[in-house]
Parts: C-alpha cells; sequence; structure tokens
C-alpha cells in the first residue's frame, strides 16, 4: 500500500483540481485566521463544491472555539478535523466527525502518552515544534524522535519541511501512513504550483515505505 498524500493549505478551486488532478488523496482547509492559507467558509465551499468525489476534505483548527467548529460544520462538508492548537481529547470528540490531533515534535514530547490521551483519534500528525508557531514552518524535525512502526497504535501523518526532494527519503525513513505538505508545493503562500504538486506525488509514488 502506497503512503497517502494531503496538501493542505488550499485557497481556491483551481489549486485544488490541480492537486486533484496529480493524484493526492486529501486536501486541507485552514480555518486559522492569523495563517496565510486561511480560508473563509464562503472560499472553503467553492472548494468543497469544485472537487469530485473520493477526496478526502480535511478542516484544520487552531484553538477555535467548538461554536465556531459546528457552524463551519454546518456550512462546510468536511471530512476530517485536524486540530493544531492544545485541544483536549474531550473538545476534539465532540463533534461526531474523525479528527487528527497535530503534535509538534521535541525531544520532551512523550508520544506514547500522546497515543494515549488521544486514542479516538483517527491518526496523530507529528510536525515541527517551532516556538509561537502551531504549524506551517517549512522546516523538518529529527525523526529519530518518532518511535518504529511495531511501536506505533495509529497511523501517524508526517509533516514539517517535505518538499518533491526530500518526501522519498522521508517515507522510507519514517513510513508514515500518509504526509502532509504545504509549503513545500507553493509558488506564494496560498497558491500552489502544480509541476510542484506533481513533483511531490511522483516522490509518493517512487518511495518504498
Amino acid at each position: 500500500m502506497r503512503t497517502r498524500l494531503k496538501v493542505c493549505g488550499i485557497t481556491n478551486p483551481d489549486d485544488a483540481i490541480n492537486a486533484v488532478n496529480a493524484g493526492v488523496d486529501a486536501i486541507g482547509l485552514v480555518f486559522y485566521e492569523k495563517s496565510p492559507r486561511s480560508v473563509t467558509i464562503e472560499q472553503a465551499r467553492c472548494v468543497v463544491n469544485s472537487l469530485p468525489p473520493f477526496v478526502t476534505v480535511v478542516g484544520l483548527f487552531v484553538n477555535e472555539s467548538a461554536e465556531i467548529i459546528k457552524q463551519i460544520l454546518d456550512q462546510v462538508s468536511l471530512d476530517i478535523l485536524q486540530f493544531h492548537g492544545d485541544e483536549l481529547a474531550d473538545f476534539c470528540q465532540q463533534f461526531n466527525t474523525p479528527y487528527m490531533k497535530a503534535i509538534r515534535m521535541k525531544s520532551e514530547v512523550n508520544y506514547h502518552k500522546m497515543e494515549a490521551d488521544y486514542q479516538a483519534a483517527s491518526g496523530l500528525l507529528l510536525d515541527t515544534y517551532q516556538k509561537g508557531i502551531p504549524g506551517g514552518t517549512g522546516e523538518t524535525f529529527n525523526w529519530s524522535l518518532i518511535p518504529s512502526v511495531s511501536q506505533r497504535k495509529k497511523p501517524i501523518i508526517l509533516a514539517g519541511g517535505l518538499t518533491p526532494e526530500n518526501v522519498k527519503i522521508a517515507i522510507e525513513t519514517v513510513k508514515p501512513f500518509a504526509v502532509d505538505v504545504s509549503g513545500g508545493v507553493e509558488k506564494n503562500k496560498g497558491l500552489k504550483s502544480q509541476s510542484l504538486m506533481k513533483s511531490m506525488m511522483n516522490g509518493v509514488m517512487n518511495a518504498r515505505p
């Protein structure tokens, strides 16, 4: 089974369709106003309405209120929620929607405790820790912090500084269920490059997990 690919930070229908045509499995919509890739509800609906069947839509939130998340779920068809802040498990589970919890990796992180704390999560997304930045740093982290496949109980999604140049070695080293890329396939923040998305997909396809 090949590694899955998610392109996060999609802001418009053209980029969404180009991602799908490149072969990606999922797209991410950022509902975090401080991000340069943030979308409004109207923009998100335009993107979702442009998609063909069988493409997973992920909504990314950072310490958002439950009320706002519910409002967005009422208006935008999201398949999975992705929590990038300090959300506790009970908060993440209240929306009757599958979710992933992002973990910003550093040496002090107890991966197995996070697995236990978020046991209802569909998967754990491992991203680069940078103080004050919840994600999208454009930098990799020390992959040796990630337990081996035999020591994991949940699928992991590898994020942080992935590019067409390093995604193959990332997959072969970490052996994640999926990889998540944003800045590594952009021509400008919030605008994706069709050629880079194709190159990223080629890297994924050529990897031997």
